[in-house]
């Protein structure tokens, strides 16, 4: 069996935005039978250390019967870029962070919006209502439904 591909989801805090979509990524990963293929992480650019992932984050995951009680928050580092085969950021900043602060992540780093097309930043939620989360998961599977062909054609899978 061939090696597992690593696709990153980095948002800033990886508390709210990242784990979300990494959760909702595994989802759709599993209902095409391809969660063999594919290994999924979260990071943030200035991560909230060890923290759980926020309590509207969480709610709003478990609406969606998924669980991501046991993430904790963790920066991105070179030896994660390093073995990322994708890393999908939330905002064009995120990118240039990346692209500013890390090697040989070219080639590597796109918003999640350009993966269905049409390149937005996603807002941050962090802080925010449960409305606003529930919004950001929406639009977050929105995403990776009309993005996960385009995902699986730059994993190679």
């Amino acid at each position: 069996m061939p090696a597992k591909k690593t696709v990153f989801f980095v948002c800033t805090g990886n508390v709210c935005r990242s784990p979300m979509a990494a959760a909702l990524f595994y989802d759709k990963l599993l209902g095409e039978k391809a969660n063999e293929r594919v290994r999924i992480r979260s990071a943030g650019i200035w991560a909230l250390e060890d923290r759980p992932a926020s309590a509207y984050a969480r709610q709003v995951m478990s609406e969606h019967d998924l669980d991501i009680h046991t993430h904790r928050g963790r920066n991105l580092t070179q030896q994660d870029v390093d073995q990322a085969d994708l890393i999908l950021v939330m905002t064009k900043r995120h990118a240039d962070i990346i692209a500013r602060d890390l090697r040989r992540s070219e080639g590597k780093v796109y918003r999640l919006s350009e993966m269905a097309g049409k390149p937005f930043d996603i807002a941050d939620p962090y802080g925010g209502s449960l409305a606003e989360y529930r919004h950001t998961a929406t639009e977050l599977a929105d995403l990776i439904e009309r993005g996960y062909p385009r995902i699986m054609e730059l994993l190679g899978t």
